[in-house]
């Protein structure tokens, strides 16, 4: 089944463009999630840095769940999730996930820049994998995201996402070329960097945000967080990179990070 014809811009959800609309409203898309997606190495490095890491249970929100990978393994062990997307296919399919598993968790369609159905301080954990943040379009919404994250969390309370690193395109002809232009553009126009555009599982259009590991530390700490970890990945097997403190800046495919929210008056 094909998405509907998306909405004029001016009534697209905050930090969600046309063919982003489409990704999340294609129903095939969330069917097919996890026979794509099997054996990915980036879902099973992630999977694991995040369970050593949130071990005792809590309350726990998945920001952009997707078919709900992360939603229902922690909620199999013990922890109470809400499960968040804007694709309501998506969240549906986890929901049933878990259901299946003997589970339960809360299943919510919103917008993560706009996180109203939650209250202040509600939450021990917060997740944000797969590059969930670089989908979001536009740095204003990116940040007011990290700022939502912030506040449905508790003093104390920890987050870990995942982003790509811009430099990356380094590695390659094409991608050398197209950093090449990104500049170009940036000298003429001004304007964000990063924002690379391609066909993704049949979606033409569809971009994504590569960080700058400067402006992910910018725009985490204008939020309210202090970093505690970060784990810098290879780009090809998503393992933690070799001599990690020789340029992980410019050598890293991506990084997992892992924050906090301090204690008020901290």
């Amino acid at each position: 089944m094909s998405a509907r014809r998306p909405p004029p811009s001016w009534r697209l959800p905050e930090g969600v463009n046309p063919p982003l609309w489409e990704y999340l409203n294609t129903p095939r898309l969330a069917a097919e999630e996890d026979a794509y997606f099997a054996g990915h190495p980036l879902f099973d490095a992630d999977a694991r840095a995040v369970d050593e890491r949130f071990q005792v249970p809590g309350r726990l929100v998945d920001l952009g769940c997707g078919a709900g990978r992360h939603a229902v393994r922690f909620a199999s062990r013990g922890f109470d999730v809400a499960a968040v997307d804007l694709s309501q296919t998506m969240l549906d399919i986890a929901r049933r996930k878990a259901e299946q598993a003997g589970d339960r968790l809360l299943a919510v369609q919103a917008n993560l820049c706009d996180l109203g159905c939650f209250p202040d301080a509600g939450f021990d954990y917060a997740l944000s994998m797969f590059s969930t943040l670089g989908m979001i379009r536009g740095r204003d919404a990116r940040r007011r995201a990290l700022r939502e994250a912030f506040r449905i969390l508790r003093p104390g309370g920890r987050i870990a996402l995942h982003a790509h690193n811009l430099w990356l395109n380094l590695r390659d002809p094409q991608g050398r070329k197209w950093l090449l232009g990104q500049a170009r553009r940036w000298i003429a126009n001004g304007g964000e960097l990063g924002d690379r555009r391609m066909t993704y599982r049949g979606i033409p259009g569809m971009e994504v945000h590569l960080y700058r590991w400067r402006e992910l530390t910018s725009d985490l700490r204008a939020a309210g967080f202090v970093i505690d970890e970060v784990v810098p990945l290879d780009e090809v097997t998503a393992q933690p990179i070799s001599r990690p403190r020789l340029l992980p800046s410019l050598r890293a495919g991506g990084w997992f990070v892992f924050a906090h929210r301090p204690s008020d008056g901290a």
